[in-house]
């Protein structure tokens, strides 16, 4: 065996044991894995109580359906995350490819069923002209993924005008707020559905998690469900039909309207 520098050099491989050494080793090595993903769940822990900032300017998109303002990326939900890709003239790929670090994201992005019944939605931002923008997903697959156009200082304003990043946001009513932001290497993570929802401000919405009093929160599997099974109701709706026909115990979580 080789390694990926050079031809001549032979590969250090561990030494092979018993399996009884190999599962001692796996078992020793799982204390750790153990310890990283519970300081994981402490860290979104922390971001669920991080300060919102007040978004105030008036952003403006251009979308599939004509201009949008950043209230109406949320498409009616509660939350919305948005990835800044680059996609426009000077990127490298352009005008058929986003950047290569971008596409590879996109290519890692679940099924937006799952965030959308947590009441979270998930959307890109380039500058890209939308007949682009249509073109260049249809050719990837990525017709799922509402794409927008930036069309003012939102990413200047935002710290994504010179390199990709992830931004989350509430809203309350029409009032928005950012709650949190990951760039550079923290955007590798991304694309899994419950390490979107780890970054937003009501992170998973599962009772086990420490999230501060009166966040909706409903147990694990009970809300999982096949990506086409979901429905049309908004997760709001689903939370109160379930409260009110009693399959969830009072006490789990209340949900803020």
């Amino acid at each position: 065996m080789t390694d990926n520098k050079t031809e001549n050099v032979k590969m250090k491989t561990p030494p092979i044991v018993s399996p009884q050494e190999w599962e001692a080793a796996r078992e020793a090595l799982l204390v750790k894995e153990k310890e990283f993903t519970h300081a994981r769940d402490a860290l979104a822990a922390e971001r669920r109580r991080m300060p919102w900032l007040a978004v105030e300017k008036e952003y403006k998109f251009d979308g599939p359906k004509g201009e949008a303002s950043l209230l109406d990326l949320f498409e009616g939900r509660r939350q919305l995350v948005l990835y800044r890709a680059f996609f426009e003239p000077g990127v490298y790929g352009w005008p058929e490819h986003a950047c290569r670090g971008c596409s590879f994201l996109a290519d890692q992005v679940a099924h937006l069923a799952h965030l959308n019944a947590r009441d979270t939605t998930l959307a890109f931002a380039s500058r890209g002209p939308q007949a682009d923008i249509e073109r260049m997903t249809a050719r990837m697959g990525w017709e799922h993924i509402p794409w927008y156009t930036i069309t003012d200082s939102f990413d200047k304003d935002f710290g994504v005008d010179e390199w990709h990043g992830t931004n989350a946001f509430i809203r309350d009513g029409d009032s928005v707020f950012r709650t949190y932001f990951i760039d550079k290497r923290g955007d590798e993570a991304m694309g899994s559905t419950w390490n979107y929802l780890d970054m937003t401000a009501l992170g998973r919405q599962e009772v086990w998690e420490d999230s501060p009093e009166g966040y909706p929160q409903t147990p694990p599997y009970e809300w999982w469900n096949w990506h086409d099974e979901y429905g049309d109701a908004k997760p709001s709706q689903w939370w109160v039909e379930k409260v009110e026909g009693g399959s969830i115990a009072a006490g789990q979580g209340s949900a803020r309207s």
